[in-house]
């Protein structure tokens, strides 16, 4: 019998959960909670759902916002889009079955890994391009986690003009210009509308207006640029774009300027393949495999 765990993925507006096993395989439907508002009551969701599921699994498994320590067990400092004393859940005390915790981002790179886009590649870096930016990165077919575990933070800078304030408080950082957030304000910028939407970018370029497929193309310049640079720095087999807006990036194009540009030897661009979920399956079989 293959081994089990629930797992959760843990976001600012929405908790997730289900039975996944050993081989990324879902044994349970997904159910979905908003996120309640304070510590207390998400302690409480935990709980009860911990108390309905946790005597047919072998291990509790967290994919959650905010950077994890070395341990997995714990956050290390703050999330920003969660309660304020979320990083102070006391993930082990929650459940007598062992308890796993892992960044969401670290969660869907591995699951990528194994079983989706990235399978097969020893070295990739996944970027999660939604309101903000994801990172995962694995070399030699691990996660690199750093000294603390928060490695992985997509917060370099791409300029030193001081234009866009980032949600980590510095200046012009990778995420405020490959995110969508930063897709809106390049928009702003080039249409000089304050009211412009990524929709209306998207919707524009699928009938070749002029103006939304400069936004466009100006945005995949943005991340074509953090790509050259990551893949500088860490040469990876591949990269794997995952998140909302990922559907909408061309990544064989990006993958050829790219490999234009960089000093490392050639890299894939490659879109995710481990499905919408991948954050839950990537901390079940994180978990399942150390417990």
């Amino acid at each position: 019998m293959p081994r089990k765990s629930l797992a959760f993925d843990i976001g600012g507006t929405k908790i997730y959960n289900a039975i996944i096993d050993e081989n990324g395989k879902f044994l349970s439907d997904v159910e979905k909670n908003s996120t309640p508002s304070s510590f207390e009551e998400i302690k409480k969701l935990f709980e009860l759902i911990i108390s309905k599921y946790e005597n047919d699994v072998d291990v509790i498994a967290f994919s959650t916002c905010g950077a994890v320590n070395n341990e997995n067990t714990g956050i290390v400092g703050s999330t920003g889009n969660i309660a304020k004393d979320y990083p102070k859940m006391p993930f082990l005390e929650l459940s007598s079955k062992p308890v796993y915790v892992e960044n969401d981002a670290n969660c869907a790179a591995w699951a990528e890994h194994v079983i989706g886009a990235s399978k097969g590649y020893p070295n990739s870096v996944m970027l999660t391009l939604g309101t903000g930016v994801g990172g995962g990165i694995i070399v030699n077919n691990s996660l690199l986690k750093g000294k603390s575990g928060a490695a992985g933070e997509m917060h370099f800078k791409m300029s030193t003009e001081h234009k866009r304030r980032c949600t980590c408080g510095a200046w012009d950082c990778f995420e405020i210009y490959a995110s969508g957030r930063g897709l809106k304000m390049t928009a702003q910028e080039i249409s000089n509308n304050p009211d412009i939407t990524t929709y209306d970018v998207i919707e524009g370029v699928k009938s070749n207006d002029a103006i939304m497929t400069e936004i466009y193309n100006k945005w995949q310049d943005d991340i074509t640029d953090g790509i050259i640079g990551l893949a500088n720095i860490f040469d990876p087999d591949c990269f794997v774009l995952s998140g909302s807006l990922a559907e909408f990036v061309q990544a064989d194009k990006i993958e050829q300027n790219v490999n234009s540009q960089i000093v490392t030897s050639p890299t894939k661009v490659l879109k995710a393949a481990a499905g919408n979920y991948s954050g839950m399956i990537g901390a079940a079989i994180l978990a399942l495999n150390k417990g």
